[in-house]
């Protein structure tokens, strides 16, 4: 079941944290994210799982930036959130995603126990001017079934900035 935004607003603080808060933010069903003013962008045109992909920074001017298509773009969302408690997950919002802005491309499930910035992946369809401090997606809950284990992977927990894939850490074991 998805937690109402009501519901949301009731466990604010205590089993669910946004920092920043806006109350003007809740949704019936959601809360709104916004765009951190930082994003990166991987330096090599091929990838490689098995190793770290070096990317450089880009600062998202107050004037807005103009995305490419068929580029990926990493950012973040300026507000930390944790839960112990729900399954957070993330979805852009519609109105981002009718300009063709694909907010996060494949990871909006969270884990139970994730605290940090959402990295997102970017996406656009045509050529798009973004502008920081956007609300460019919503988190909303889900209640879990069952006894859990919390999310305790040392790659992405308490992250302070924008991420690229770790993945090559999971050649390592």
């Amino acid at each position: 079941m998805i937690l109402s935004g009501r519901e949301i607003l009731k466990h604010m603080g205590k089993e669910i944290i946004i920092e920043p808060f806006d109350k003007a933010r809740i949704n019936p069903n959601s809360y709104n994210l916004s765009l951190h003013n930082e994003l990166l962008v991987y330096d090599n045109e091929i990838l490689d799982m098995k190793k770290p992909n070096p990317a450089r920074k880009i600062i998202i001017p107050e004037t807005g930036l103009l995305l490419e298509p068929n580029r990926l773009y990493l950012g973040r969302t300026n507000e930390f959130t944790s839960t112990n408690q729900y399954v957070p997950m993330l979805e852009g919002r519609s109105s981002t995603g009718r300009l063709g802005l694909f907010i996060h491309v494949t990871a909006g499930f969270g884990d139970i126990g994730f605290a940090g910035y959402w990295t997102l992946e970017i996406f656009c369809i045509q050529p798009l001017i973004i502008y920081p401090n956007v609300e460019v997606c919503q988190i909303y809950y889900h209640h879990i079934e069952g006894e859990y284990d919390l999310y305790s992977s040392g790659k992405y927990q308490n992250n302070t900035g924008v991420q690229p894939s770790l993945m090559y850490k999971d050649f390592e074991k």
